[in-house]
């Protein structure tokens, strides 16, 4: 009984790393890389809640921010970080989800739906879990009354650009093309994350969690979606 009970277990892990099984090395990824954004988020919350950690880091950083912030640099970051606000970012995943629909590809389309428009919902329940006030300086660059923890845009972008990546090295041919791919989606996310901070949006931690938040759920959308398919195709 030992023996058969300890074969089962080394089937079970041996289809979980099975790359073409419809339960095996994707799924196992996926799940992987949720449990470890889940569990880095809880750590960054954790700090932020009871001000350790990152957290005593964060007003030292918007400080340096404000005090270095200067024209023209100013006017070129908020307009970048316009546009890679919540609606400009549901804009570009509207127009992304037109080409999957011409296309026909409806596991990705409906990977685009979970993952963007979805973490953006994800993105403000937590804000309203954890109500964080946002920075505050004697002279704002910008003036929001929206709690700060995480980051909207940063989430919003991340899950766009991560997406994006996604589907480039799943689907491209040249190896090339998916390391640059991955390059760039990593620029932009941290561009837009530097361009809130800078802008004193964001404290430090704030974008930190956006990105981890989105990269869990991003993980989560396209491993569901591609198991729903390969479940479809067996």
């Amino acid at each position: 009984m030992k023996f058969l009970s300890t074969n089962r277990v080394l089937r079970f892990i041996e289809a979980r790393f099975t790359p073409g099984g419809e339960l095996g090395l994707h799924l196992t990824a996926g799940v992987a890389l949720m449990v470890l954004a889940t569990a880095v988020f809880g750590a960054i919350a954790g700090a932020v809640v009871g001000r350790t950690g990152i957290a005593l880091l964060d007003l030292r950083v918007s400080q340096w921010f404000d005090a270095h912030a200067a024209e023209p640099l100013v006017s070129v970051v908020l307009v970048f970080s316009a546009l890679h606000s919540v609606a400009s970012v549901a804009v570009a995943a509207g127009l992304l989800g037109w080409y999957f629909w011409r296309r026909r590809e409806r596991y990705w389309l409906l990977a685009l739906v979970c993952a963007v428009p979805g973490g953006m919902l994800l993105n403000v329940l937590l804000k309203y879990v954890y109500q964080r006030s946002r920075p505050v300086f004697d002279a704002p660059m910008v003036d929001l009354a929206t709690y700060s923890f995480p980051s909207g845009h940063t989430s919003a972008s991340t899950a766009l650009y991560g997406f994006l990546a996604c589907y480039v090295v799943m689907t491209a041919r040249r190896h090339g093309t998916r390391v640059w791919a991955v390059l760039l989606a990593v620029l932009m996310v941290a561009l837009v994350a530097t361009s809130r901070v800078y802008l004193g949006a964001h404290y430090l931690s704030d974008v930190l969690a956006g990105i981890v938040e989105s990269c869990g759920w991003l993980a989560l959308c396209i491993t569901g979606c591609s198991t729903l398919r390969r479940r479809r195709a067996a």
